[in-house]
């Protein structure tokens, strides 16, 4: 059995991409694309091993090196390749995000950002995973914002529909629970001010995949004139993680 959700003691919000229709009546390979919370949670020889298990080689971190240097990074192991590519440049605390504000509309505002400022390094991490000849797991803190933008331009290249985009990227509404214990663990003594913290509804995904197609024309016009990917580059991508 195909599962998407894969248990691990620290890690709350760790699935698989694969089994979304996509490009050409294709689906998304099980067992290739990974995307998770922090991996530099892992702790344990046991969470160590499952993520081996899973023949992951490729780990992208997309936080800053500031986040990396507080929080630490994936234990290496033997044969494991590691990229940071800190697509974020204007970094902002959620935890402290005006109730008041429309939530939605103030993260799309973020995600519009790392997708404008981050082009350098958003183009390295697709390029990263489109090379990878293993499985690649790519992350950020909670798996939410910076790697759900990742997961939905990836999913678009690869012809994913944008309803299934938006369904993968409210899946990490499961882990909202979590995540939010993970901050008070982490924050003793602070109030978490904004009641959406965790949170990831469609709705963002969606509001993000629009202003890029008012902006640029299209989502496909921004990934192939501003992020400069060609044709033939899409095709092998597509080649690598579809299957009939």
């Amino acid at each position: 059995m195909t599962t998407r959700h894969h248990t691990f003691e620290a890690l709350h919000n760790f699935r698989d991409l694969g089994g979304r229709p996509a490009a050409g009546g294709r689906s998304v390979r099980w067992g290739l694309l990974y995307r998770s919370d922090s991996l530099g949670k892992i702790t344990s020889d046991a969470d160590l091993d499952r993520l081996r298990a899973l023949g992951v080689r490729t780990v992208i971190d997309l936080r800053y090196p500031w986040e990396i240097a507080a929080k630490g990074r994936v234990p290496h192991f033997e044969g494991l390749e590691y990229h940071n590519l800190s697509i974020e440049h204007r970094p902002y605390d959620q935890a402290a995000i005006d109730p008041e504000l429309d939530p939605w509309r103030y993260l799309a505002d973020r995600f519009a950002e790392v997708a404008e400022d981050g082009v350098k390094e958003i183009r390295r991490t697709l390029d990263v995973i489109a090379d990878a000849e293993a499985p690649v797991v790519f992350h950020c803190a909670s798996g939410k914002d910076r790697t759900g933008l990742i997961a939905a331009l990836l999913l678009t290249l690869l012809g994913v529909a944008e309803d299934d985009i938006a369904a993968d990227f409210a899946l990490t509404e499961l882990a909202t629970e979590r995540l939010v214990a993970d901050w008070h663990a982490a924050n003793p003594g602070r109030t978490l001010r904004w009641p959406g913290y965790g949170r990831a509804p469609e709705t963002v995904i969606r509001l993000t995949l629009a202003d890029l197609a008012a902006r640029h024309g299209s989502v496909e016009a921004y990934l192939t004139g501003t992020l400069g990917i060609d044709r033939a580059r899409i095709a092998a991508l597509r080649s690598r993680l579809l299957t009939d």
